[in-house]
């Protein structure tokens, strides 16, 4: 299959501009500036980038060759703004290019997190609809969408887009370290280290009821449990997007 062969950064560049139009309408299009530290968000971005505005204006020449976005200059304005004109170009419906944005700012995921992160852009009344979009996007003449199938631990299938030059072939990309395969319960332990005293290897029983439980849960409990916190997570970082600040960073050891 042939996909458009966008780079990384022309990926990065579409798809921020499809989320501001859709969720920020008022400050939109962008001027370089904006479209740079859109690109660059530290929420809701995977992988998190770190573009100049040269990379963006590069990006930018390519989308406007390809005729999937265009830069105007609105009159009494004193810069020139980008913005995006995909949604025509492809033929495709509200929840199409929704989908998209999201696969293209944060990688391959499930038909449950897709409709939990679109809810700024688009309503989906439940993830059959998510599913049945998605379906139209893979059943076009050039696919626009892959499904990987469902990795270890994971109750539904992962989606990918396929605007970039990708292996179609290719197994899962790993998504964020708190979506990626269960882990066992007790990691293994290493010997101690310059210590006096003889320990033995901590073990689920020793490390308290909870420690386990935690061992003893079937695998599909674990990977709802740690659905449940990735949704969480999705939750506070768009309540951080909408108030416009970052998220701190995880400074935990």
């Amino acid at each position: 299959m042939k996909a458009l062969e966008l780079t990384a950064n022309e990926v990065r560049v579409l798809g921020a501009l499809v989320e501001k139009d859709r969720t920020t309408p008022d400050s939109y299009p962008l001027s370089t500036n904006a479209l740079v530290a859109a690109c660059n968000q530290k929420t809701s971005r995977d992988p998190v980038l770190s573009l100049s505005a040269a990379d963006v204006d590069a990006a930018m020449l390519e989308l406007r060759q390809r005729e999937l976005a265009r830069t105007v200059k609105g009159a009494g304005e004193r810069s020139y703004k980008h913005r995006h004109v995909f949604q025509a170009a492809l033929n495709l419906d509200d929840e199409q290019v929704s989908l998209l944005a999201v696969l293209m700012l944060r990688g391959p995921q499930t038909p449950g997190e897709l409709r939990t992160r679109t809810e700024r852009y688009v309503s989906f009344a439940g993830t059959e609809e998510v599913e049945r979009a998605l379906g139209h996007l893979a059943s076009r003449p050039e696919p626009l969408v892959r499904n990987l199938g469902r990795g270890p631990g994971q109750s539904q299938d992962r989606w990918i887009h396929l605007l970039a030059d990708v292996d179609a072939d290719a197994p899962d990309a790993e998504g964020p370290a708190a979506e990626r395969a269960v882990e066992p319960a007790v990691a293994p332990t290493e010997e101690p280290r310059q210590s006096g005293l003889a320990s033995a290897p901590p073990t689920a029983t020793s490390l308290g009821p909870a420690a386990t439980s935690a061992a003893a849960a079937p695998a599909g409990e674990v990977a709802q449990l740690r659905a449940e916190v990735v949704e969480l997570r999705q939750l506070v970082e768009q309540l951080y997007d909408q108030l416009g600040v970052d998220l701190p960073d995880d400074e935990s050891e």
